[in-house]
């Protein structure tokens, strides 16, 4: 059994837990928050499916990894007292083991392409407890793409607006708004807190599509959150490229961190 502790209205949280730090058969601390990306399929061919950078190839369900990952694992240890493994780990939402964790992440999806019984599967999952974080997806057709995907699991699930004053924006950092990070290779090109349209799956709906970010959530009819789409900002390059310079770490991954800490402990403790 695992709690949560917050102490003296400062962010102290701890996993509690009953088990006395088992370690399960790959070395990790089954008691301590683990962080999974799903690796899921895309459609297309070259700049669509996949993409050339940093020297090699990149499939889309691993834009960002693993330093992003890796980074913001760090930032857990140096900000709070969230017990962490050191490794992020990658499932597919077709892995028996997905339902071990209580959140998982997903990056870059607009040209996700998700089957049947992966949908059935991420139905469970978010119907057991589950929690998801979709982010880095820009403008009008990646929306589509996911919404065709995720967006009708069940038909009284439904993707809302989450307002400014969600307890997802407050529960440890008081953030007014969910924050915009432009992939730092574009931010140092153009100079704008979003990326270029023209990067991103037609229609974008030009710089008016991407421009605002849309912070999304799934919501139950009971209104709980199930699942948060971060569109038209990349949170994660906010983690991943922090250490590249001085001005993108202040006006971007400060917030990109504040904005993690928040949604994982929302996730963990609802």
């Amino acid at each position: 059994m695992t709690a949560f502790l917050l102490c003296g209205g400062l962010f102290c949280c701890c996993l509690v837990a009953d088990s006395n730090g088992l370690v399960d058969d790959s070395g990790r601390d089954a008691d301590a928050f683990t962080f999974v990306r799903v690796r899921y399929d895309s459609t297309g061919g070259f700049g669509e499916s996949w993409y050339r950078h940093e020297g090699r190839d990149w499939d889309r369900w691993e834009t960002d990894y693993p330093r992003a990952e890796l980074n913001l694992i760090h930032r857990l240890k140096e900000l709070t007292s969230v017990r962490v493994n050191p490794d992020p780990i990658v499932l597919r939402l077709t892995d028996p083991e997905l339902f071990d964790y209580p959140f998982i992440f997903m990056s870059d999806v607009g040209w996700m392409q998700l089957s049947a019984v992966e949908r059935q599967m991420l139905k469970r999952y978010l119907n057991a407890g589950g929690f998801l974080w979709v982010d880095d997806f820009w403008g009008e057709a990646e929306w589509q793409n996911m919404h065709r995907n995720i967006g009708s699991l069940r038909p009284d699930w439904k993707w809302k607006v989450v307002p400014n004053d969600h307890p997802i924006l407050q529960t440890v950092y008081r953030l007014k708004q969910c924050p915009q990070v432009p992939a730092r290779i574009f931010f140092v090109s153009t100079g704008q807190n979003w990326d270029p349209p023209g990067v991103h799956r037609g229609p974008a709906g030009g710089v008016d599509g991407v421009r605002h970010v849309r912070f999304m959530g799934l919501f139950d009819p009971h209104g709980r959150l199930l699942a948060i789409a971060t569109h038209n900002t990349d949170i994660a390059d906010g983690w991943e490229r922090e250490g590249e310079s001085k001005e993108f770490f202040d006006r971007f991954s400060v917030h990109s961190y504040a904005m993690a800490i928040n949604v994982l402990f929302y996730a963990m403790s609802h």
